[in-house]
């Protein structure tokens, strides 16, 4: 069951539950707190997480999104609230007597140790027989496509190939929950988007339970089945990312998942099938109703990809068609990106597919129409 209030989402359990050993509640997070003085780092947050599952922790810095995970590890001790793992309660255990590997962003490599050396070491910690460290190591060497590579230094290693070793390692001892923080954040961007699609594979592939903590939007996107976006300690909407990206809860998701255009206007028409929303940009359209009150402030939301721009006035102009003038442009090669001024002052961003070779290009100071469908555009409840 999921509360909204403003910006914030709980995730609330009925009032006689009890955090169940099953594959819905793997992990449940029960209304924890971490504060340091007067200050709450994270604050009352639940999360129920399903077996092998990757669940991304977005936000900024300084949001709480490590050091909730930092107590999921045990490395925080929360200042109240429960951790229950496979309905067991963890919160009162070291981090040594979890089955949890935490795997950091600096990935800890042992600079002396050799690749089959470093995914072996908590093993043998562990009192493992060498039969089945040998057999261990060499699974996970294949699971990463590093077996070439095992007796190299991490020194002799790409940065990509030293975040598959620090991942081996992790999974070695076969966690019943996997710990990522910032995994990707020492990687170039190129090398970056390659990886997560490689790390999110081997992931699936192991089926350990996965909770990731990212700053990266898009590794958020790419890698995780549902994402929690994170402000100031608490969570303020949980979802898949394609509910996250297309139906944001609130004008900071909307604003901080990509790219946004955010009006600020008034309900002037509400019916079951749609809605009417004058902003001083121009009259929207949305084809839904929202069941509220004539004259209620809101805001409006629209991706740039959703808009339609030419240099000819569409037949109808009703609503939902904007007059403005190219004052900006940028072409990214997949897409080109115009910021159209209107005549409020507002600024528009535009995202046009380059689906052709030799396309139009839309010059600046061209005028222009901008329009989009009511399906478009989503309502935020100020």
């Amino acid at each position: 069951m999921i509360a909204a209030s403003g910006d914030s989402v709980t995730q609330a359990a009925p009032p006689d539950s009890n955090p169940a050993a099953d594959d819905a509640q793997f992990l449940r997070v029960e209304r924890l707190t971490k504060r340091f003085g007067e200050v709450a780092a994270v604050d009352d947050v639940t999360i129920a997480i399903h077996k092998g599952e990757i669940f991304a922790l977005l936000g900024s810095s300084g949001c709480g999104k490590s050091t909730l995970l930092r107590m999921l590890a045990g490395f925080e001790t929360p200042s109240s609230g429960g951790i229950y793992l496979e309905g067991e309660e963890i919160s009162g255990l070291r981090p040594f007597e979890r089955p949890i590997n935490m795997m950091f962003q600096s990935y800890a490599l042992f600079p002396h140790l050799s690749v089959w050396e470093n995914i072996a070491f908590g093993l043998k910690r562990h009192g493992q027989p060498r039969d089945r460290i040998v057999a261990q190591v060499e699974r996970m060497l294949s699971l990463v496509q590093l077996k070439p590579y095992a007796q190299r230094k991490p020194h002799q290693l790409s940065g990509g190939q030293q975040q598959r070793v620090a991942l081996a390692r992790s999974l070695a001892l076969e966690p019943r929950l996997l710990l990522l923080d910032e995994p990707l954040g020492a990687l170039d961007r190129k090398l970056r988007e390659q990886t997560q699609f490689e790390l999110h594979s081997i992931i699936k592939s192991v089926g350990v339970t996965c909770v990731l903590v990212t700053h990266d939007q898009e590794e958020a996107m790419t890698m995780a089945d549902r994402i929690a976006v994170m402000s100031a300690g608490r969570l303020i909407q949980v979802g898949a990312p394609r509910e996250i990206y297309e139906t944001p809860a609130s004008r900071f998701v909307a604003d901080f998942i990509g790219t946004v255009n955010l009006f600020d206007g008034v309900l002037v028409e509400d019916e079951v099938d749609h809605c009417v929303i004058e902003t001083p940009a121009g009259r929207f359209y949305v084809g839904h109703g929202i069941t509220g009150v004539k004259g209620q402030r809101l805001s409006l939301a629209l991706r740039p990809e959703k808009i339609d721009i030419a240099t000819q006035a569409p037949e109808r102009r009703e609503a939902n068609c904007l007059h403005g003038r190219v004052v900006e442009s940028a072409y990214f090669g997949a897409n080109s990106l115009y910021r159209v001024a209107l005549p409020d002052g507002t600024r528009l961003q535009v995202s046009v597919p380059n689906s052709e070779r030799h396309g139009e290009v839309i010059k600046v100071g061209t005028d222009v129409f901008a329009s989009c469908s009511p399906d478009a555009l989503v309502v935020l409840v100020n």
